[in-house]
Protein backbone atom coordinates (compact mmCIF):
# COMPACT_ATOMS: atom_id res chain seq x y z
CA UNK A 1 0.00 0.00 0.00
CA UNK A 2 1.11 3.30 -0.94
CA UNK A 3 1.59 5.55 1.77
CA UNK A 4 -0.89 8.32 0.56
CA UNK A 5 -3.55 5.50 0.49
CA UNK A 6 -2.63 4.72 4.28
CA UNK A 7 -3.02 8.59 5.24
CA UNK A 8 -6.66 8.53 3.20
CA UNK A 9 -7.21 5.76 5.57
CA UNK A 10 -5.88 7.23 8.66
CA UNK A 11 -8.48 10.01 7.96
CA UNK A 12 -11.43 8.77 10.78
CA UNK A 13 -8.73 8.91 13.72
CA UNK A 14 -6.91 11.66 12.72
CA UNK A 15 -10.62 14.35 12.03
CA UNK A 16 -11.91 12.59 15.57
CA UNK A 17 -8.36 13.42 17.27
CA UNK A 18 -8.04 16.96 16.12
CA UNK A 19 -11.95 17.41 17.26
CA UNK A 20 -11.51 16.05 20.43
CA UNK A 21 -7.86 17.84 21.49
CA UNK A 22 -9.07 21.13 19.89
CA UNK A 23 -12.00 22.13 21.56
CA UNK A 24 -11.46 23.78 24.91
CA UNK A 25 -8.53 25.65 23.18
CA UNK A 26 -10.93 26.95 20.39
CA UNK A 27 -13.77 28.00 22.40
CA UNK A 28 -11.40 30.15 23.94
CA UNK A 29 -10.38 31.61 20.14
CA UNK A 30 -14.05 32.21 20.13
CA UNK A 31 -14.73 33.82 22.98
CA UNK A 32 -11.79 36.23 22.00
CA UNK A 33 -12.77 36.56 18.79
CA UNK A 34 -16.27 37.35 19.84
CA UNK A 35 -15.10 39.96 22.33
CA UNK A 36 -12.80 41.88 19.82
CA UNK A 37 -15.78 41.77 16.87
CA UNK A 38 -13.91 42.11 13.85
CA UNK A 39 -14.49 44.04 10.86
CA UNK A 40 -12.72 41.37 8.71
CA UNK A 41 -11.11 37.56 8.56
CA UNK A 42 -8.30 37.72 6.92
CA UNK A 43 -7.35 33.88 5.81
CA UNK A 44 -3.22 33.80 4.28
CA UNK A 45 -2.69 30.19 2.89
CA UNK A 46 -0.85 28.50 0.15
CA UNK A 47 -1.91 25.35 -2.05
CA UNK A 48 -4.08 22.52 -0.28
CA UNK A 49 -4.00 25.02 2.65
CA UNK A 50 -5.43 27.59 0.44
CA UNK A 51 -7.94 25.17 -0.61
CA UNK A 52 -8.97 24.80 3.19
CA UNK A 53 -9.67 28.73 3.29
CA UNK A 54 -11.49 28.74 1.48
CA UNK A 55 -13.93 26.38 3.21
CA UNK A 56 -13.49 28.95 5.61
CA UNK A 57 -14.22 31.45 3.13
CA UNK A 58 -18.01 30.35 3.01
CA UNK A 59 -18.63 28.49 5.75
CA UNK A 60 -17.51 31.36 8.35
CA UNK A 61 -19.78 33.71 6.03
CA UNK A 62 -22.76 31.55 6.36
CA UNK A 63 -22.44 30.07 9.69
CA UNK A 64 -21.04 33.29 11.50
CA UNK A 65 -21.66 35.97 9.41
CA UNK A 66 -18.04 37.17 9.17
CA UNK A 67 -16.42 38.73 6.36
CA UNK A 68 -13.55 36.82 5.05
CA UNK A 69 -10.68 37.63 2.60
CA UNK A 70 -8.02 35.27 1.56
CA UNK A 71 -4.54 37.50 1.62
CA UNK A 72 -2.01 37.72 -1.29
CA UNK A 73 0.56 36.70 0.81
CA UNK A 74 3.02 38.68 -2.03
CA UNK A 75 2.02 42.12 -1.04
CA UNK A 76 3.78 41.70 2.29
CA UNK A 77 6.70 39.48 1.13
CA UNK A 78 7.70 41.00 -2.44
CA UNK A 79 5.95 44.25 -2.09
CA UNK A 80 6.53 45.51 1.78
CA UNK A 81 3.32 46.91 1.95
CA UNK A 82 0.73 45.57 4.70
CA UNK A 83 -3.24 46.48 4.51
CA UNK A 84 -4.31 48.05 7.25
CA UNK A 85 -5.41 45.26 9.54
CA UNK A 86 -5.64 46.28 12.99
CA UNK A 87 -9.45 45.70 13.74
CA UNK A 88 -9.12 42.11 11.40
CA UNK A 89 -8.62 38.97 12.67
CA UNK A 90 -5.48 36.89 10.82
CA UNK A 91 -5.60 33.63 10.00
CA UNK A 92 -2.64 31.63 8.83
CA UNK A 93 -3.00 27.99 7.61
CA UNK A 94 0.18 25.66 7.07
CA UNK A 95 0.32 21.89 7.42
CA UNK A 96 4.31 22.46 8.28
CA UNK A 97 4.01 26.18 9.68
CA UNK A 98 7.06 26.91 7.62
CA UNK A 99 5.83 28.55 4.36
CA UNK A 100 8.15 31.85 4.55
CA UNK A 101 5.21 33.89 3.33
CA UNK A 102 2.11 32.68 5.09
CA UNK A 103 4.29 33.31 8.65
CA UNK A 104 5.62 37.14 7.44
CA UNK A 105 1.63 37.80 6.53
CA UNK A 106 0.66 36.75 10.40
CA UNK A 107 3.86 38.82 11.96
CA UNK A 108 3.12 41.73 10.02
CA UNK A 109 -0.35 41.40 10.92
CA UNK A 110 0.10 41.02 14.95
CA UNK A 111 2.74 43.67 14.82
CA UNK A 112 -0.39 46.53 13.58
CA UNK A 113 -2.38 44.64 16.69
CA UNK A 114 -4.60 42.03 14.98
CA UNK A 115 -5.25 39.06 16.18
CA UNK A 116 -3.73 36.05 14.92
CA UNK A 117 -4.51 32.49 14.42
CA UNK A 118 -2.38 29.69 13.35
CA UNK A 119 -3.72 26.18 11.85
CA UNK A 120 -0.89 23.91 11.28
CA UNK A 121 0.47 20.44 12.19
CA UNK A 122 3.88 22.24 13.80
CA UNK A 123 3.43 22.88 17.17
CA UNK A 124 7.16 24.44 17.64
CA UNK A 125 6.56 25.69 13.85
CA UNK A 126 7.44 29.33 12.85
CA UNK A 127 4.03 30.13 12.13
CA UNK A 128 3.05 29.05 15.53
CA UNK A 129 5.73 31.32 17.00
CA UNK A 130 4.06 34.05 15.07
CA UNK A 131 0.76 34.27 16.21
CA UNK A 132 -1.02 34.86 19.27
CA UNK A 133 -2.79 31.39 19.38
CA UNK A 134 -2.66 27.92 18.26
CA UNK A 135 -5.13 25.50 16.82
CA UNK A 136 -3.30 22.26 15.89
CA UNK A 137 -3.76 19.41 13.24
CA UNK A 138 -3.84 15.94 14.77
CA UNK A 139 -3.13 14.10 12.07
CA UNK A 140 0.44 12.69 12.51
CA UNK A 141 3.46 12.55 10.48
CA UNK A 142 2.36 12.54 6.19
CA UNK A 143 4.67 10.83 3.94
CA UNK A 144 3.25 11.44 1.07
CA UNK A 145 3.96 14.68 -0.62
CA UNK A 146 0.37 14.69 -1.57
CA UNK A 147 -1.53 16.15 1.53
CA UNK A 148 -4.62 14.02 2.30
CA UNK A 149 -5.18 14.15 6.39
CA UNK A 150 -3.80 17.05 6.99
CA UNK A 151 -6.14 18.91 4.54
CA UNK A 152 -9.10 17.27 6.25
CA UNK A 153 -7.66 17.66 9.77
CA UNK A 154 -7.60 21.81 8.60
CA UNK A 155 -11.35 21.57 7.61
CA UNK A 156 -12.00 20.11 11.43
CA UNK A 157 -10.22 23.05 12.61
CA UNK A 158 -11.88 25.53 11.11
CA UNK A 159 -15.02 23.90 11.25
CA UNK A 160 -15.26 23.47 14.77
CA UNK A 161 -14.20 26.97 15.00
CA UNK A 162 -17.48 28.01 13.00
CA UNK A 163 -19.50 26.01 15.26
CA UNK A 164 -18.05 27.18 18.55
CA UNK A 165 -18.45 30.96 17.69
CA UNK A 166 -22.02 30.11 16.70
CA UNK A 167 -22.49 28.07 19.62
CA UNK A 168 -24.02 25.89 16.95
CA UNK A 169 -24.99 22.61 18.63
CA UNK A 170 -26.02 21.16 15.24
CA UNK A 171 -23.02 22.11 13.50
CA UNK A 172 -21.12 20.59 16.66
CA UNK A 173 -23.12 16.93 15.99
CA UNK A 174 -22.22 16.84 12.44
CA UNK A 175 -18.72 17.40 13.16
CA UNK A 176 -18.47 14.09 15.46
CA UNK A 177 -19.98 12.26 12.65
CA UNK A 178 -17.87 12.71 10.15
CA UNK A 179 -15.67 9.91 10.95
CA UNK A 180 -18.16 7.17 10.24
CA UNK A 181 -19.18 8.79 7.62
CA UNK A 182 -15.53 9.00 6.32
CA UNK A 183 -15.33 5.19 7.38
CA UNK A 184 -18.18 4.37 5.20
CA UNK A 185 -16.78 6.12 1.69
CA UNK A 186 -13.22 4.20 2.71
CA UNK A 187 -15.26 0.92 2.61
CA UNK A 188 -16.16 1.72 -1.33
CA UNK A 189 -13.02 2.08 -2.07
CA UNK A 190 -12.67 -0.51 -4.44
CA UNK A 191 -15.64 0.68 -6.14
CA UNK A 192 -14.17 4.09 -6.66
CA UNK A 193 -10.94 2.74 -8.47
CA UNK A 194 -12.93 0.68 -10.70
CA UNK A 195 -14.89 3.97 -12.09
CA UNK A 196 -11.11 5.99 -12.31
CA UNK A 197 -9.72 2.78 -14.08
CA UNK A 198 -11.94 4.22 -17.00
CA UNK A 199 -10.19 7.36 -17.45
CA UNK A 200 -6.00 6.06 -16.61
CA UNK A 201 -5.82 7.70 -20.79
CA UNK A 202 -6.80 11.12 -20.46
CA UNK A 203 -5.02 14.20 -20.42
CA UNK A 204 -7.40 17.07 -19.24
CA UNK A 205 -10.70 17.62 -17.18
CA UNK A 206 -12.50 19.95 -15.00
CA UNK A 207 -13.64 19.34 -11.53
CA UNK A 208 -16.97 21.21 -10.67
CA UNK A 209 -18.94 22.38 -7.46
CA UNK A 210 -20.09 25.24 -5.72
CA UNK A 211 -20.86 26.68 -2.56
CA UNK A 212 -19.35 24.95 0.29
CA UNK A 213 -17.93 22.56 -1.94
CA UNK A 214 -16.03 24.98 -3.93
CA UNK A 215 -12.85 23.84 -2.63
CA UNK A 216 -13.52 20.22 -2.86
CA UNK A 217 -13.15 20.96 -6.03
CA UNK A 218 -10.20 22.53 -6.02
CA UNK A 219 -8.59 19.94 -3.52
CA UNK A 220 -9.80 17.21 -5.86
CA UNK A 221 -8.65 18.67 -8.78
CA UNK A 222 -4.89 19.91 -7.23
CA UNK A 223 -4.80 15.72 -5.96
CA UNK A 224 -5.33 14.74 -9.86
CA UNK A 225 -2.47 17.57 -10.79
CA UNK A 226 -0.34 16.90 -8.56
CA UNK A 227 -0.45 12.77 -8.77
CA UNK A 228 -1.71 12.52 -12.22
CA UNK A 229 -0.53 14.40 -14.26
CA UNK A 230 -3.56 15.52 -16.25
CA UNK A 231 -4.74 19.10 -16.29
CA UNK A 232 -7.28 19.28 -14.07
CA UNK A 233 -9.33 22.67 -13.52
CA UNK A 234 -11.46 23.39 -11.17
CA UNK A 235 -14.37 26.06 -11.71
CA UNK A 236 -17.63 26.84 -9.37
CA UNK A 237 -20.40 25.12 -11.14
CA UNK A 238 -21.75 28.93 -12.08
CA UNK A 239 -18.29 30.23 -13.34
CA UNK A 240 -17.83 27.24 -15.56
CA UNK A 241 -21.23 28.49 -17.69
CA UNK A 242 -19.88 31.54 -17.66
CA UNK A 243 -17.57 30.68 -20.62
CA UNK A 244 -15.03 27.82 -19.72
CA UNK A 245 -18.15 25.74 -20.49
CA UNK A 246 -16.91 26.16 -24.71
CA UNK A 247 -14.17 23.52 -23.62
CA UNK A 248 -17.27 20.65 -23.41
CA UNK A 249 -17.21 18.28 -26.26
CA UNK A 250 -18.41 14.48 -26.57
CA UNK A 251 -16.35 12.86 -24.39
CA UNK A 252 -14.68 15.55 -21.97
CA UNK A 253 -14.66 14.65 -18.34
CA UNK A 254 -16.06 16.47 -15.94
CA UNK A 255 -16.47 15.49 -12.20
CA UNK A 256 -19.16 16.87 -10.05
CA UNK A 257 -19.00 17.04 -6.46
CA UNK A 258 -22.78 17.18 -5.98
CA UNK A 259 -24.02 16.74 -2.41
CA UNK A 260 -27.57 17.24 -1.64
CA UNK A 261 -27.98 21.07 -0.04
CA UNK A 262 -28.19 24.88 -1.34
CA UNK A 263 -26.01 23.81 -4.68
CA UNK A 264 -27.74 20.40 -5.21
CA UNK A 265 -30.17 21.55 -8.14
CA UNK A 266 -27.91 23.76 -9.70
CA UNK A 267 -25.36 20.78 -9.78
CA UNK A 268 -27.71 18.45 -11.11
CA UNK A 269 -29.09 21.55 -13.77
CA UNK A 270 -25.10 20.96 -14.97
CA UNK A 271 -24.84 17.43 -14.75
CA UNK A 272 -27.69 17.32 -17.29
CA UNK A 273 -26.70 20.01 -19.60
CA UNK A 274 -23.28 18.46 -19.73
CA UNK A 275 -24.29 14.99 -20.28
CA UNK A 276 -26.53 16.22 -23.20
CA UNK A 277 -23.82 17.67 -25.21
CA UNK A 278 -21.93 14.36 -24.38
CA UNK A 279 -19.34 14.90 -21.56
CA UNK A 280 -18.32 11.88 -19.55
CA UNK A 281 -19.96 13.19 -16.29
CA UNK A 282 -18.43 11.65 -12.97
CA UNK A 283 -20.88 12.39 -10.25
CA UNK A 284 -20.11 12.23 -6.28
CA UNK A 285 -23.37 12.76 -4.95
CA UNK A 286 -25.85 10.51 -1.84
CA UNK A 287 -28.69 11.66 -3.91
CA UNK A 288 -30.05 9.07 -6.86
CA UNK A 289 -31.54 11.75 -9.12
CA UNK A 290 -28.17 13.79 -9.55
CA UNK A 291 -26.75 9.73 -10.10
CA UNK A 292 -29.28 9.49 -12.77
CA UNK A 293 -27.41 11.99 -14.92
CA UNK A 294 -23.72 10.40 -14.61
CA UNK A 295 -22.01 8.57 -16.89
CA UNK A 296 -20.19 6.88 -14.36
CA UNK A 297 -21.63 7.62 -10.65
CA UNK A 298 -19.91 7.96 -7.41
CA UNK A 299 -22.46 6.97 -4.94
CA UNK A 300 -21.60 8.32 -1.00
CA UNK A 301 -23.19 8.07 1.69
CA UNK A 302 -26.26 10.27 2.76
CA UNK A 303 -25.91 13.52 4.70
CA UNK A 304 -24.52 13.11 8.27
CA UNK A 305 -27.28 15.85 9.27
CA UNK A 306 -30.18 17.39 7.95
CA UNK A 307 -30.20 20.92 6.62
CA UNK A 308 -27.17 23.22 6.35
CA UNK A 309 -25.44 21.53 9.18
CA UNK A 310 -24.90 18.18 6.82
CA UNK A 311 -24.16 20.41 3.83
CA UNK A 312 -21.55 22.80 6.00
CA UNK A 313 -19.52 19.24 7.01
CA UNK A 314 -20.05 17.71 3.54
CA UNK A 315 -16.46 18.70 2.20
CA UNK A 316 -15.10 16.58 4.87
CA UNK A 317 -16.67 13.40 3.40
CA UNK A 318 -16.25 14.18 -0.49
CA UNK A 319 -12.84 14.92 -0.03
CA UNK A 320 -12.38 11.82 1.15
CA UNK A 321 -13.72 9.83 -2.37
CA UNK A 322 -12.34 12.68 -4.40
CA UNK A 323 -9.07 11.56 -2.88
CA UNK A 324 -9.59 7.87 -3.90
CA UNK A 325 -10.29 8.64 -7.34
CA UNK A 326 -7.42 10.83 -7.50
CA UNK A 327 -4.65 8.20 -6.46
CA UNK A 328 -6.76 5.62 -8.03
CA UNK A 329 -5.93 7.32 -11.38
CA UNK A 330 -2.78 7.99 -10.84
CA UNK A 331 -1.80 3.64 -10.14
CA UNK A 332 -3.85 2.98 -12.87
CA UNK A 333 -1.58 5.20 -15.06
CA UNK A 334 1.78 3.61 -13.53
CA UNK A 335 2.90 6.26 -11.41
CA UNK A 336 3.71 7.04 -8.04
CA UNK A 337 1.47 8.57 -6.01
CA UNK A 338 3.89 9.46 -2.71
CA UNK A 339 6.67 11.25 -5.15
CA UNK A 340 5.00 13.51 -7.73
CA UNK A 341 7.60 15.07 -10.09
CA UNK A 342 9.04 18.29 -8.88
CA UNK A 343 7.73 18.44 -5.37
CA UNK A 344 8.80 18.54 -1.97
CA UNK A 345 6.62 18.02 1.30
CA UNK A 346 7.40 21.49 2.49
CA UNK A 347 7.25 24.14 -0.46
CA UNK A 348 9.05 27.99 0.65
CA UNK A 349 8.19 30.91 -1.07
CA UNK A 350 8.05 34.75 -0.41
Amino acid sequence: MTYMLEEIYEQPEAVGRTLAAERSRLAQVAAEIRRRDPALILIAARGTSDNAATYAKYLWAIKNGLPVALAAPAVTTLYQATPRLRDAVVVGISQSGESTDIVEVVRAARAQGAYTLAVTAGASSSLAAAADETALCHAGVERAVAATKTYTAQLAVLGLLSALLAGDDELLAALEAVPEAMAAVLRSADNIAERAERYRQIGACAVLGRGLNYCTAMEVALKIKETSYVVADPYSGADFQHGPIAIVEPGFPALLIAPPGRTGPDMGDLARKLHSRGAETIVFSSEADLLEAATVSVPLPAPVAPGLAGEAVSPLVYTVAGQLFAHALCVARGLDPDHPRGLKKVTLTL
